[in-house]
């Protein structure tokens, strides 16, 4: 298994989905890599040498990738909730940024459904 970035890339891929694996990295960008690092982008990771695996590392490593991508992505939603703009009011409430309806859909951001219990009427 070949690890490029601290992630372990599968063998039985081809090249472009393999590098896919790593956050930050999809499919346009892995053949970039591939390209660079002047890798055929249908051969197997199985089948790549010791020298190819070098340079896909040495062409991942130009892009923003893992941890220092995550973090980035945190701290840009971490300055949209302090300066309380609406994107980050929406953040804080756990709800859809993006204009998407919240009455019937949006069960992603909002979690399981949370029963209201009806309030009973008074008998006469």
């Amino acid at each position: 298994m070949a690890r490029i970035a601290g992630v372990d890339i599968p063998k039985q891929k081809r090249g472009v989905i393999a590098l896919t694996y790593i956050f930050g990295i999809g499919k346009n960008r892995a053949l970039e890599i591939l390209e660079k690092a002047k890798v055929s982008e249908d051969t197997k990771v199985s089948d790549w040498t010791d020298d190819e695996i070098g340079r896909i590392r040495d062409a991942v490593s130009s892009y923003k990738i893992e941890g220092e991508l995550r973090s980035e992505t945190q701290l840009n939603i971490k300055r949209l909730m302090d300066i309380g703009c609406y994107r980050g009011v929406r953040h804080r409430a756990g709800l859809p940024l993006r204009g998407q309806r919240t009455k019937n859909n949006s069960r992603t951001r909002k979690g399981k459904r949370k029963t209201v219990a009806n309030k009973k009427k008074a008998t006469k």
